[in-house]
């Protein structure tokens, strides 16, 4: 069985900028909140699927943290329980035992994170929920809209499970899917992208599809890209405003 990673899964840079969203419990479960400051609507909410960095990477919460400033209640939901890949696992020349991670963080034992968070939500009010998943946390995004538990998707860079999903996504979601994917990614290659046009494109997927790709970036780019690099910042920041239209039209 192939690995759900590449090396790029565990390669980035760790931006600059301070969070402003809190962590809370929610369903029993630690979620990085991002609130926004203005009056919003307060039965929808988008959850966060993070990458393997977790909710604890900058990265990760400085994102949440720009959806709440477009006006969306966002939960970034620790569903590896305290555990995620370490920032220091970014650094040149560290050896990071990836194998053995994953091992501890299987989707059965994971996922049940997710869904006392999306219960304890429910508990609080939100109705309507969107999903973005980053990377690993498309892993989790794409099940939550095939049964139906969220209005709205966007997946980045995603794991190398979600081409054999996009025919079940076809079949049973009836959740708008946004990709945003790229021109380097061995877990969603250039035949990923082929796959999901063919089966959800050419209005082929009645609740709506969109993929955006991005030339001259690699898998991550999108959380943890280079902003350095020209191509590399024009991604990110264009497949975070793809997303946040995407949500403002369908959520």
């Amino acid at each position: 069985m192939d690995s759900p990673f590449c090396d790029n899964c565990f390669k980035g840079v760790i931006h600059e900028g301070e969070s402003k969203g809190q962590w809370e419990s929610i369903g029993g479960v630690n979620c990085y909140v991002g609130t926004p400051s203005k009056d919003y609507d307060k039965t929808k909410a988008v959850l966060y699927l993070s990458d393997v960095f977790g909710m604890q990477l900058i990265n990760n919460q400085l994102i949440v943290d720009s959806f709440a400033d477009n006006g969306f209640l966002t939960i970034g939901i620790d569903y590896f329980n305290g555990d995620p890949v370490g920032e220091n696992a970014l650094g040149a020349g560290i050896v990071f035992d990836r194998e053995a991670w994953s091992a501890k963080h299987r989707y059965e034992e994971t996922r049940p994170f997710v869904d006392k968070a999306y219960e304890g939500l429910k508990e609080r009010g939100v109705a309507v929920f969107g999903a973005v998943g980053y990377c690993f946390g498309a892993s989790y995004a794409f099940p939550l809209a095939i049964e139906n538990k969220v209005k709205a998707a966007m997946i980045a860079h995603p794991a190398r499970s979600i081409p054999e999903s996009l025919q079940d996504y076809f079949n049973f979601s009836k959740a708008p899917l946004l990709i945003n994917s790229c021109e380097f990614d061995p877990t969603f290659p250039l035949e990923a992208c082929a796959k999901a046009d063919d089966i959800l494109g050419e209005g082929n997927f009645a609740p709506g599809y969109k993929r955006v790709h991005w030339e001259g970036c690699k898998h991550g780019f999108a959380v943890r890209g280079d902003m350095s690099d020209p191509k590399v910042k024009a991604g990110k920041e264009g497949a975070f405003k793809e997303t946040v239209e995407w949500f403002s039209k369908y959520l």
